[in-house]
C-alpha cells in the first residue's frame, strides 16, 4: 500500500526537481545505491522495472525504505500494463511511470489515489492524460524533443506540469535550460547513476554527484 498520497508525490517533485532512475538485479548494490541517493537528498527514486523478477527487488528495496530511510518515496517506471501496475502498487509503490500514455493504467492508479506519469510526446496526448487525472506528464524520450517543445507545451498550456526522461544531464547548462524553458522536474538515469558508479560500487561518489545536481536545480531556479 502506498505510504504518500498523489499530491504529496507531486510536491515533492516539484520541490526537488530530480527524480533519480535505477535497476538492477542485486538487491544490496540497490539498496546502498537508495541510501546514497537519500543520503544526497533526494526523496524519490524511480525503480525502472526491467528486469526477470524486478517486482521482489522492488518489494525489498520498498521495506528498506519504509524502515530506514524516512521520507523516501519509492515508484515503478517501464510499466506498460495495468496488471503490472496493480502488482507494483500492492507492493507499495508511491507513483506509477509508463514510456507510453496507457488509459488502462490510469484508471487503476486513479482508482488507489496513485500518481501516474505517462509517457506523452504530442499535445493531444498531454491534454487527454489530464483530463484523466495525470498531475505530471512524462516527456519520453526528451533528448528527441528538446526544452523548446516544452516552451511550446507551455505556452497554450501553462498549467502542464513536465517531467523529461532521456537527454537530461547533471551539467549546470543543460539543467538551466531545462527548467528555463518550465520543466517541473527532470528524470535522471545513468547520467547520474553510471555504468562506472554501479561497477565501483562508489557509493560515496553517487551522494556527492546527487547533492551537487540538487544544489545545481536549486540555483539555475533562481
Amino acid at each position: 500500500m502506498a505510504q504518500y498520497t498523489r499530491i504529496e508525490v507531486a510536491n515533492t517533485m516539484k520541490e526537488s526537481g530530480i527524480v533519480p532512475l535505477f535497476y538492477h538485479e542485486d538487491i544490496e548494490l540497490g539498496k546502498n545505491i537508495l541510501k546514497a541517493c537519500y543520503d544526497g537528498g533526494a526523496r524519490l527514486l524511480e525503480f525502472t522495472a526491467r528486469g526477470d523478477f524486478a517486482h521482489e527487488v522492488f518489494a525489498a528495496l520498498t521495506k528498506y525504505a519504509i524502515s530506514d530511510l524516512p521520507g523516501m518515496i519509492m515508484g515503478v517506471g517501464s510499466l506498460t500494463d495495468a496488471a503490472s501496475a496493480s502488482l507494483y502498487i500492492s507492493l507499495g509503490a508511491n507513483f506509477i511511470v509508463t514510456p507510453v500514455f496507457r488509459e488502462d493504467i490510469a484508471i487503476v492508479c486513479n482508482r488507489r489515489k496513485i500518481l501516474w506519469s505517462p509517457g506523452c510526446g504530442t499535445l493531444s496526448e498531454i491534454a487527454k492524460a489530464e483530463e484523466l487525472g495525470c498531475e505530471i506528464v512524462k516527456l519520453f524520450p526528451g533528448n528527441i524533443y528538446g526544452p523548446k517543445f516544452v516552451k511550446g507545451i507551455k505556452g497554450p498550456q501553462p498549467w502542464t506540469n513536465i517531467m523529461p526522461t532521456g537527454g537530461v544531464t547533471t551539467e549546470e547548462s543543460n539543467l538551466k535550460e531545462w527548467f528555463d524553458a518550465g520543466v517541473t522536474c527532470v528524470g535522471l538515469g545513468s547520467q547520474l547513476i553510471s555504468k562506472e558508479i554501479l561497477t565501483n560500487k562508489d557509493y560515496k561518489g553517487l551522494e556527492s554527484i546527487v547533492k551537487k545536481t540538487i544544489e545545481t536545480v536549486k540555483k539555475v531556479r533562481t
